[in-house]
């Protein structure tokens, strides 16, 4: 029984980790210096769409909400 507790335990914490956890490269805001691509895409797992900023430093891509409401439905 305990450790129907403990697995319990466990898997809430990891719930609420995640929950706090954004997705790979994704930003509130574009950092300083990045540069605005023309690429923009709808999230589908939230239904966002998306716009891909680039760090001209590093070449790294950032994903960032475009500005408005959300999507209708979601």
């Amino acid at each position: 029984m305990s450790w129907l507790i403990v697995t319990i335990g466990i898997i809430v914490v990891l719930v609420l980790i995640n929950l706090g956890i954004r997705r790979y490269g994704e930003r509130d805001r574009p950092g300083g210096g990045w540069q605005r691509t023309p690429e923009v895409f709808r999230d589908p797992s939230t239904g966002r769409v998306m716009r891909v900023w680039v760090d001209p430093g590093d070449g790294s891509r950032h994903y960032v909400p475009e500005d408005g409401p959300p999507p209708p439905g979601t």
